[in-house]
């Protein structure tokens, strides 16, 4: 009877992951007291998750993570890039395959991505390419650095608790490496010489957004009813080098660039974004008797008071205190100066009723505000504020301690036999009692979604192996793979790991299938490694979605990119690591040592 109702609890917690009915964290919180009112777990071992060596591991992960960042290691990163690259694209996508890998291997590869997407803008412009053409190269290129240690990625971290808590001698710090090194090389050489051929031509709001904002601005006006511009065609209204350039047109939903734009003709109510001096543009208002848009300033839309702003793009992170509130509940007029003027959501742009819009993961804002404003929201963490690389401050008082404190961590927990969270958590209050960072500061490093995540589905995973219904799996798959070689079962083990890691989470996929891997080899009379890597890797190749994986998610709106984007990319890197996988595990990590 526990396996049953085990069962129907494992499987509502999948589909509310996977749809998002409820939002991941309350899922997360509501698991431990499903298990324990069913009696299947008690008290302590049902939060044994919030106690648990990952969860802290990973906390303070993020801490230290967040000490490089705020001491502007990245930054210093990020600008040597794009010096070097020298506006040449295709050289700044190979310094991206050595750099990111290299980062995301010990650190959380978010903050990598974030620090490098307005870098990537930049060269995207400079060089007059798409920003679909390296923000996909970028993402991926995080999730596989992420592979090569224990604390590349959280979802090794995952793997090897489960595996200490089953008594196993668990994960070194570069146990991942031989493997993981493998897989980047493969997964690099792919991207650079064949991948970037299935990355789509997108046009995002972020590749038209002006880069001189000292001498112009950009606007929203709308042509009214009366306006000598109804009924006239684009092309002879704007000349792409008057003094007023059209950026593009927003009609009812639809956004139709200037370029796709040239033989339309104007309708009243079409919203044009248009670009100039406040001199120039107040002249083209007052000759075409057009008017400035409504914007949304907290709980109403009010009209532009003044084009002496600037327009900016935010990307909402997918842990964001955004996510799940409305554009009017946010209240950024009323607290940063900061005015809404659209959303867009998946390559679609709205400005209608955008007050009542619940944000998700993902979103891009279009927002009015001056300089001021647009620092303070960007220093609440919430969002990917898009700006070129001329507005990046260092700020490098502490990055030698910094820098100092994270190869400590490395180094001893590479060549001593002390515990990863111990030297996490010691890293993590260095930081701040160095003054890398401030207690505010690392407090909001913290991931709630990922650390609750954990917290709940640590104790199924448990709950999994206590109640026999991993065995019933186990059982069942070495019935339907009789007579095959362990092999062949690594092989189906991890593309069975990395398709549902497109649906579910990284974290989750890991503690759900760590108990069946450890099931799995113990049945077969095989040493446990080859299935935890296999589980490891599989967890963390989220290719085909831009769900499965943060980093996915972040570069989505950037870039312009659609779910078939991802799928188009991803397929064939999958299929790629899937063999990779197979062949390098048993290399590296033999079924009988």
């Amino acid at each position: 009877m526990e396996m049953v109702v085990l069962s129907v609890i494992l499987l509502a917690a999948i589909v509310l992951f996977v749809t998002r009915w409820l939002p991941i964290e309350i899922t997360s919180i509501l698991i431990p007291p499903a298990l324990v009112m069913t009696g299947i777990l008690d008290v302590g071992t049902s939060l044994s998750g919030f106690s648990s060596s990952a969860t802290i591991t990973i906390a303070a992960m993020f801490v230290l993570s967040a000490g490089l960042t705020r001491t502007g290691v990245l930054e210093y990163v990020t600008l040597a890039l794009g010096r070097f690259s020298r506006g040449n694209w295709v050289r700044f996508l190979f310094i991206l395959a050595i750099v990111v890998p290299t980062a995301s291997a010990f650190m959380n590869n978010t903050p990598v991505v974030v620090m490098m997407v307005p870098v990537a803008l930049k060269i995207a412009a400079d060089c007059q390419v798409k920003p679909s053409r390296l923000l996909i190269p970028l993402s991926y290129f995080a999730i596989l650095g992420g592979t090569c240690t224990l604390i590349g990625t959280s979802t090794n971290i995952v793997v090897d608790e489960m595996f200490r808590a089953s008594g196993g001698a668990g994960f070194r710090m570069f146990d991942f490496t031989p493997v993981g090194v493998g897989y980047v090389l493969g997964g690099v050489a792919f991207i650079l010489l064949v991948g970037r051929r299935f990355l789509p031509e997108r046009v995002s709001l972020s590749s038209v957004l002006p880069r001189g904002r000292s001498a112009k601005f950009v606007t929203e006006i709308v042509v009214n009813p009366d306006s000598p511009l109804a009924g006239q065609r684009v092309g002879d209204v704007f000349d792409p080098s008057g003094p007023v350039r059209l950026i593009e047109i927003v009609r009812s939903e639809e956004v139709i660039l200037f370029i796709q734009a040239r033989e339309m003709r104007l309708a009243p109510d079409d919203a044009l974004i248009v670009e100039g001096s406040s001199k120039d543009i107040a002249e083209f208002l007052s000759q075409s008797q057009a008017s400035l848009s409504t914007v949304v300033e907290d709980d109403q839309r009010v009209p532009m008071r003044t084009m002496e702003l600037e327009l900016a793009e935010a990307v909402v992170l997918p842990d964001s205190w955004f996510i799940g509130r409305t554009v009017g509940q946010l209240a950024l007029g009323r607290r940063y100066g900061v005015k809404v003027m659209a959303v867009q959501r998946r390559g679609r742009h709205h400005r209608y009723k955008i007050r009542q819009m619940r944000l998700a993961p993902g979103d891009v804002l279009l927002l009015q505000s001056g300089r001021e404003g647009f620092e303070e929201l960007k220093r609440t963490e919430a969002v990917l504020l898009v700006e070129g690389l001329e507005q990046a401050i260092l700020h490098t008082r502490h990055m030698v301690p910094a820098i100092a404190i994270m190869a400590l961590v490395v180094g001893l927990a590479g060549f001593t036999q002390i515990p990863i969270a111990v030297l996490a958590l010691t890293g993590a209050a260095a930081m701040i009692m160095t003054r890398c960072l401030r207690i505010d500061e690392a407090l909001r490093a913290l991931d709630a979604s990922v650390l609750l995540l954990l917290a709940g589905t640590i104790p199924l995973g448990l709950a999994l192996t206590e109640t026999g219904l991993a065995q019933k799996v186990v059982d069942w798959v070495i019935g339907a793979t009789l007579g095959m070689s362990p092999v062949f079962q690594l092989s189906a083990f991890y593309i069975v790991t990395s398709l549902l890691t497109e649906i579910l989470s990284n974290n989750a996929t890991a503690v759900l299938l760590t108990p069946l891997a450890l099931g799995l080899s113990t049945e077969l009379g095989v040493d446990p490694h080859p299935f935890l890597m296999a589980v490891a890797l599989g967890s963390s190749a989220s290719f085909m979605s831009p769900i499965g994986y943060q980093t996915n998610m972040i570069v989505m709106g950037p870039g312009g990119y659609t779910f078939g984007d991802y799928l188009r990319a991803g397929i064939p890197l999958n299929l790629l690591m899937w063999f990779l996988a197979t062949l390098l595990i048993p290399i590296f990590w033999p079924f009988y040592p």
